[in-house]
């Protein structure tokens, strides 16, 4: 495993999450609090429900703010990311901190060539379009979309699940962030296409410099990738440990 700082990334403390349902307030994360350290994969396992995803979410917020309310602090760069306004937590998802999710062509455009998503990566990047272009081609050959046939001229439903994930990975790196979150990137995806997908993001990791919250229902997987583990249930953080991959 690569060799991780003792200096926190990123703190989530005494967070609390609620939804807001009719006439009904139902909390979903209960006081949860957990450093992410420089350089670390942090597993977080729990069943459907337990609020994983919502706490990863969270620290983006992403979350429906009308219909969500948020407590406690998620500490980066000595900022609470929770305090954000718009503006300022988009350059963060833009700059610092990226997600992948569980079902890529949710988040992708499904009129435009994967190639142009790529690029729109870079739009607000006071760079040449030369230097963009280099960009691209590096991107697509760190997450090996070099090997699909045509590949600047695919749309999204023309690559298969592993592809489409391996697109997502690529645009959520093409920014150099500190961190990736990594949502149930593989549990839509069959046993050999998720190994490949894990392979690539523990070798970004280690090439980028990257800190990765990986979260996933499957603690044996989980196991395998995580140097830290935590595992929650109904809102809670039951069990923080070292993985014992």
């Amino acid at each position: 495993m690569n060799k991780v700082s003792s200096s926190p990334l990123i703190s989530v403390k005494n967070l609390c999450i609620s939804f807001i349902k009719k006439n009904d307030i139902v909390k979903v994360v209960n006081n949860i609090s957990f450093d992410l350290l420089k350089n670390e994969v942090l597993g977080i396992v729990g069943e459907s429900g337990s609020g994983k995803s919502v706490t990863a979410l969270s620290i983006l917020k992403l979350l429906p703010k009308e219909k969500t309310i948020s407590k406690g602090e998620v500490i980066y760069n000595n900022t609470n990311l929770l305090e954000l306004n718009e503006t300022r937590i988009r350059q963060v998802r833009k700059k610092d901190i990226s997600i992948i999710f569980q079902e890529p062509m949710s988040a992708l455009n499904p009129t435009m060539k994967c190639v142009d998503q790529l690029r729109e990566c870079f739009e607000i990047e006071n760079i040449e379009e030369k230097e963009i272009e280099n960009e691209i081609s590096l991107l697509i050959k760190k997450v090996k979309l070099d090997k699909v046939d045509n590949f600047n001229s695919k749309y999204p439903h023309q690559l298969s699940g592993g592809q489409k994930q391996r697109l997502m990975i690529a645009m959520a790196i093409a920014c150099k962030p500190k961190l990736l979150i990594a949502d149930e990137p593989t549990t839509a995806l069959d046993v050999t296409v998720q190994k490949e997908i894990i392979e690539l993001l523990l070798k970004i990791r280690s090439s980028e410099g990257l800190s990765i919250i990986f979260i996933s229902h499957d603690l044996a997987l989980v196991s395998e990738v995580a140097d830290r583990l935590i595992v929650m249930y109904k809102g809670k953080i039951i069990e923080k440990g070292i993985a014992s991959n």
